[in-house]
């Protein structure tokens, strides 16, 4: 739909806590306390990524564990929760945080070009992996594809607005 806004999806909904109509939200962001801060309003998204509810203000929020408590003003009891189930929380591209120089959200990674330190070209971005050891890019160049961890000391340079990485890549990754 032309016009229509974007939003960053920052929780995913695990299960009612309680009875009074709390829920623990698995937190899909960098900065959970502020994103789940009371008086910040979710919307409830479904796995296509289309709104299916809300806006729904934050009444009070804590960390619990290694997720979030969560409780939305109006909601008072488990059974309001039951629309959520399998759902993800979002907001508005426009209220989150805005990314300092050289940041990126993973989601806007691929398709960037890849270049090393003297400019030559590498190639593209074609997916990124969220492994246990950390982020990780897979560059598609023109003979063969790697996968180079998304760390300060291979990747040197992002610029966002180019969509350009400029990486160094470590000692035999790219041979061959």
């Amino acid at each position: 739909m032309a016009g229509s806004a974007r939003h960053l999806v920052v929780g995913r909904f695990r299960k009612p806590h309680g009875l009074k109509g709390e829920c623990t939200i698995y937190p899909l962001t960098d900065t959970p306390e502020s994103v789940f801060a009371p008086g910040r309003a979710l919307l409830v998204l479904d796995l296509a990524g289309e709104v299916t509810g809300g806006p729904l203000e934050i009444e009070r929020s804590r960390g619990y564990h290694r997720e979030w408590l969560l409780k939305f003003r109006g909601v008072d009891h488990r059974d309001g929760l039951d629309g959520f189930r399998g759902g993800f929380f979002g907001m508005p591209e426009e209220q989150a945080t805005p990314l300092e120089e050289g940041e990126v959200y993973l989601h806007e990674l691929a398709g960037f070009a890849v270049r090393l330190q003297d400019g030559s070209a590498v190639g593209l971005v074609t997916d990124v992996y969220e492994l246990p050891a950390g982020v990780t890019i897979e560059v598609q160049g023109p003979k063969r594809e790697f996968l180079l961890p998304y760390r300060k000391e291979f990747v040197l340079e992002v610029d966002r607005e180019a969509r350009r990485l400029v990486i160094a890549p470590p000692e035999g990754l790219m041979d061959g």
